[in-house]
This record gives structure tokens, C-alpha cells and sequence, in this order.
């Protein structure tokens, strides 16, 4: 297997730079919760739902791309990729602008505005199962059946180095950057990001919902395991196991899991709508939600800079547009 590297993190900002939108920030209060005094510091959010394909998946895609594109390994019968949504979307993306075809595996319960998106990039969508490993099996049936170059959601030094690239962009903009916070699904983006935070000496903290907790499984037991799937944010934090590369970045010095509850998720959601007019998906309000101040989650000490990642916002709104607050 091959560790994922800090070289790797820069060799894909030079790879990607000029075919991604560089990440918008904005400063913002902390929650406000009465058992949760006021702590001077400054809270930033990386809105990175702006991206193309309405996630970071985007980055990692171009970088798998337009690596194999530079080593003349794209094969006539395309590109194929196993996804809640999102990595398919930033796949699709990806390939359309490298003029190869993409086919893309989703479960049947991927939210069928993702499903949508895909089609209008011009994806062969392939609905199978009910869960993301169910979606993986059928691709790499195809991808031996067919000879297309599989691609992967998350488990891959390409697709990690690219969602790398947000940090690097982070701390360029926000000079003594003590934290990051990020969602966590099958890791990719913890273990890109987390491998450029080391390398600055920033502490990066992953959030998983409490039931769908792959990564803190496998910090639990020590490799990874397979774990049930049962959240809000399952539609793109739906992986039942964490890569490898994520697990080695979790068990440095500097990196943090913290596990949420679904109705934090949802709230933070609601919130981000009801302060900011912020839509975005379960998985990116699942960071957040690391910051409930409620016990169990991640608590910044006085003067600490956090940024917390706003990583996807490929969902339905109706839920919020015109709809009370949640009491």
C-alpha cells in the first residue's frame, strides 16, 4: 500500500491548479449554547461546497484523472466509480473534461437529486443495492468485465492527495491555523487533509455520526473493520469501512475523532440554514456538529483558531425552505 506523503499532497496542488475553484472562507460565531460559556478565538468556515460538483470530491477526481491521463493510462472503456453520490458527481465531472466515459454505481437509495446531476454530466448510472459496498461490488465487476479504469470514492493515494489540497489552500488564507475539522465517511478527505495538517503541525479533529463510525471503529481495534450504516448523513458518510491511509493519519499525533448524534447533525444543518441561508448536506453539517458543546464533543480552548469544512451541499432544500425550526 502506499503512504500517503506530504510530497503527494504537492505534486497534486501543482496537478489540479488552474481546473478547480479555490476554496471561499468566511469567519463565524460559535454555536451558542447556554451550557457553553463564550471562548474568545476565532471560528472560520471553508465553504467548500462551492466547489465544482457541489463537493471536494472534485479535487480528487481531477487529480486521479489527470494522473493517469499523464501516464497515458486512460483506457478506451472509460472510467468507473462506486459512490453515494458525490464522488460519482466529481468523477463524472472529471472525465467529461477529459473526454472519457464515465460509469458510475450507486445504491438505490442515493438521493435522486444526486442522481439527476450525474445523468446531466452524461454518466451511464448504474442503481444497484442498497448500500454503498453493495455499489462497489457491482463496479469492480465492471471494471474487470470491461477493462475501465476503476476509480474509488475514498481508497486511493490519488483521490486522498487531491482532497489534500483544501488544507494546503486553508492555511494559506488563515496564518496560525490551529484546527481543522472535517466529516468523515470512508476517509479520504480526513487522510488527505490530515496528512498536510501534520506536516504544519495542525490538529485535525474527524467527525462521524454515532452510527455510521468507521473510522473510530478502527482507531478502537486497530485495523479497519466493517460497521453498520445507520444515519441522517449515510448518503455520503455511508462507508462501512475506513481506507488504511485514514486510519494511519487518525493514529498520529495531532488528529482527534469525535463522534456526533444524529439530531446534532440535523441541527447544525437547520442552523446553518437559519443564520446563514447555508444549504448543505448532512455529511457537511456533521462537522459542525462537532462543535455542540455537548459532552463527547470537541471543545476549543480559549484563543484556539478552528475552521471547520462545509464539504458537500448535493441534497434536496425542501426539508429547510419554508419549513419551521426543529424546537
Amino acid at each position: 500500500m502506499h503512504q500517503l506523503t506530504y510530497g503527494d499532497i504537492k505534486a497534486a496542488t501543482d496537478r489540479i491548479a488552474g481546473h478547480i475553484r479555490p476554496v471561499a472562507l468566511t469567519p463565524a460565531e460559535r454555536p451558542e449554547r447556554p451550557e457553553q460559556p463564550e471562548r474568545p478565538g476565532e471560528l472560520w468556515l471553508a465553504l467548500e461546497f462551492m466547489q465544482h460538483t457541489g463537493s471536494f470530491k472534485a479535487r480528487g477526481a481531477q487529480n486521479f484523472l489527470q494522473a493517469h491521463r499523464e501516464a497515458d493510462a486512460l483506457p478506451d472503456t472509460g472510467v468507473t466509480i462506486a459512490s453515494g453520490g458525490n464522488a460519482g458527481l466529481a468523477c463524472a465531472w472529471a472525465a467529461r473534461q477529459q473526454g472519457v466515459r464515465a460509469t458510475v454505481f450507486l445504491p438505490t437509495t442515493a438521493p435522486a437529486v444526486k442522481v439527476a446531476r450525474l445523468r446531466g454530466y452524461g454518466a451511464d448510472v448504474r442503481l444497484t443495492g442498497t448500500e454503498y459496498a453493495e455499489a462497489l461490488a457491482a463496479c469492480e465487476e465492471f471494471a474487470t468485465a470491461t477493462g475501465a479504469l476503476a476509480a474509488h470514492a475514498y481508497d486511493h493515494p490519488l483521490i486522498a492527495a487531491g482532497a489534500g489540497t483544501l488544507l494546503e489552500e486553508i492555511r494559506d488564507r488563515i496564518p496560525g491555523l490551529d484546527t481543522v475539522v472535517v466529516s468523515v465517511g470512508g476517509g479520504g478527505l480526513f487522510a488527505g487533509v490530515a496528512t498536510a495538517a501534520r506536516h504544519h503541525g495542525i490538529r485535525t479533529v474527524a467527525v462521524e455520526p454515532e452510527n455510521s463510525r468507521a473510522l473510530n471503529a478502527a482507531l478502537e481495534t486497530g485495523h479497519p473493520v466493517d460497521v453498520p450504516v445507520d444515519s441522517v448523513a449515510s448518503d455520503s458518510l455511508g462507508a462501512r469501512r475506513a481506507s488504511a491511509a485514514a486510519l494511519h493519519a487518525a493514529q498520529q499525533d495531532g488528529a482527534h475523532s469525535v463522534l456526533v448524534p444524529d439530531a446534532e447533525i440535523v441541527r447544525a444543518r437547520r442552523t446553518l440554514w437559519d443564520d446563514r441561508r447555508i444549504v448543505v448536506e448532512h455529511g457537511a453539517a456533521t462537522a459542525l456538529a462537532a462543535l455542540s458543546g455537548l459532552p463527547g464533543s470537541y471543545r476549543p480552548v480559549p484563543g484556539e483558531k478552528v475552521c471547520v469544512v462545509l464539504c458537500g451541499a448535493n441534497t434536496d432544500p425542501s426539508d429547510l425552505v419554508g419549513q419551521p425550526a426543529p424546537h
